[in-house]
């Protein structure tokens, strides 16, 4: 009972801290439109804002997307993300620990709007014996509860990390399931990724970067051949101490295999170093087999509806509403499909 009091306490702060920074956000919120016409607005962020209105109104005339307030108001942060989120696995299981809130259900992380208290967190996870991976974050998305501004930290990468994130944030206004984060992420990577084909296209730009793409991936495919490793060891039986030696074994595998995949084909671009020379875990990994996993089923489901939009989202709607395992079987069957 105790320990459940505890709990019961540690999540009505957490609510409290969540409310207090959606809260700050809604109340720095600037209109976009003013912002671009103030003249002390600098020259490049206003010219920034103009692509992000191009963007959004695109996003909603031509990919079918919310037709709302989101992202016509502008936060200026004095940080270089808007939230922190903490992942967690237990030490010997790719899986995340989940995190279950009321309206999003349970997700494979928590946010947090002060990186101090993420860093807190991270570290009562750490305690507890968990693997704990803590990554910045320049945008999320309400769900439609609130008009999502853009904020300054969406502000700091191109301008298709610009267009491409307005895009994915607006696809989860549209369609969520609950407690599915793969599901939800992989769905609107996709839109994301072929929302800025269709707005290249339809500014006769260059479609993307073919070096960058190949390149993420390449390196995204290293990852989770990683977490497959890790799984099949986990799941082998063997004694606590011959675990935790194969773990660290597998990862110092992984980096020497990365090194090599690096030179040989990427010899001019250590992006990826930074990343590599991070510690490594299980929790580490998660971001990838979240953002990606089905992404190539979305793919072949815009294929089959002859890339109309409002065929595909009637699609990803029912498939949202099925129970996650007939979901996935729904996904995989497409993905054979491919």
């Amino acid at each position: 009972m105790v320990i459940a009091v505890l709990s019961a306490c540690a999540n009505l702060r957490y609510y409290a801290h969540v409310t207090h920074g959606e809260g700050s956000l809604l109340l720095q919120r600037r209109s976009v439109s003013k912002v671009i016409a103030d003249p002390s607005t600098d020259p490049k962020l206003a010219s920034r804002l103009q692509l992000s209105q191009q963007a959004r109104r695109f996003a909603s005339d031509q990919l079918d997307l919310p037709r709302n307030r989101s992202y016509t108001y502008y936060v200026q942060l004095n940080r270089p993300y808007v939230v922190w989120n903490v992942y967690a696995t237990p030490r010997f299981s790719v899986e995340a620990v989940p995190q279950c809130f009321p309206i999003a259900g349970c997700v494979a992380y928590r946010g947090w709007f002060d990186e101090r208290k993420a860093k807190a967190g991270a570290e009562q996870l750490r305690r507890q014996g968990y693997d704990v991976y803590r990554g910045g974050v320049p945008a999320y998305s309400t769900l439609g509860w609130f008009s999502d501004p853009i904020l300054s930290s969406m502000l700091r990468w191109d301008d298709d990390e610009l267009a491409g994130t307005i895009f994915h944030e607006l696809a989860h206004q549209n369609i969520y399931a609950k407690g599915d984060t793969a599901f939800n992420e992989s769905y609107a990577m996709f839109v994301e990724q072929q929302g800025l084909r269709e707005w290249h296209r339809a500014r006769g730009e260059s479609i993307g970067d073919d070096h960058a793409q190949a390149m993420d991936d390449g390196f995204t495919k290293l990852v989770l051949d990683l977490r497959e490793r890790l799984k099949k060891l986990y799941a082998s039986g063997v004694d606590e101490e011959a675990m935790a030696k194969g773990k660290q074994r597998e990862i110092e595998d992984f980096r020497a295999r990365y090194a090599a995949w690096r030179d040989q084909n990427w010899p001019n671009d250590h992006r990826y170093d930074p990343w590599m020379a991070q510690p490594i875990n299980n929790a580490t990994l998660l971001p990838f087999g979240l953002y990606d996993q089905w992404t190539p089923a979305f793919a072949a489901l815009f294929k089959q509806v002859h890339e109309q939009w409002p065929r595909f989202y009637d699609r990803v709607r029912t498939l949202a509403k099925e129970p996650k395992s007939e979901r996935e079987d729904s996904l995989r069957a497409l993905l054979g499909n491919e």
